[in-house]
């Protein structure tokens, strides 16, 4: 079992943006009312990024995903597309019956690439990007039967005059069987 806890990062930054907030809530209150706006720009800010940092840690089981206390079985999830966001880390997952499930994981870069890995070699029975499984991590087919081995094409490199000289050159050739007229036997 592998276990990925949220990154403290978003609740140190959370924590300091409901300290600014507060502090723009108060300035708005006793001089210049316009920080009221940015009070509220700061508490947004921190809700989201505390509930980043409370989100719910994600293991990786041999036979399970578990986002919390929901438990997703591998041979569930149909599809696994990534978006580009790395950090927060945001994967879309396609289970059985069309249900859909946002994972998102608010860790540093190095702790989502290897979910993202992790998820992507649990998976064997999903699209990967919309890429099958074996054919995403370059594995070989099933089935040597599977495997279609093409021909290889025919071009034409004379023309049919052309055929028939070589043709009647090979014939000739065979015939008298050397190239130089002029050899001798000697030579050899």
């Amino acid at each position: 079992m592998t276990r990925y806890l949220p990154s403290r990062q978003y609740l140190y930054a959370g924590l300091a943006a409901l300290a600014f907030g507060a502090f723009a809530a108060w300035y708005g209150f006793t001089s210049w009312r316009p920080a009221y706006g940015v009070a509220g720009l700061f508490v947004a800010s921190a809700g989201a990024l505390l509930a980043l940092a409370f989100h719910p840690a994600i293991e990786i089981h041999e036979k399970c995903l578990a986002i919390g206390r929901r438990r997703i079985p591998w041979v569930d999830i149909l599809r696994l597309d990534g978006t580009a966001w790395m950090s927060p880390l945001i994967v879309q997952l396609t289970l059985t019956g069309n249900r859909r499930v946002l994972l998102v994981y608010p860790g540093d870069l190095d702790s989502a690439n290897s979910l993202l890995r992790h998820l992507r070699r649990s998976a064997r029975e999903a699209l990967i990007d919309g890429i099958p499984y074996r054919q995403f991590h370059g594995e070989p087919a099933r089935k040597a039967a599977e495997v279609r081995t093409l021909a290889s094409p025919q071009y034409r490199l004379l023309r049919p005059e052309d055929e028939a000289e070589v043709e009647l050159l090979y014939q000739r050739l065979k015939s008298v069987r050397h190239l130089d007229p002029d050899s001798s036997t000697d030579e050899t």
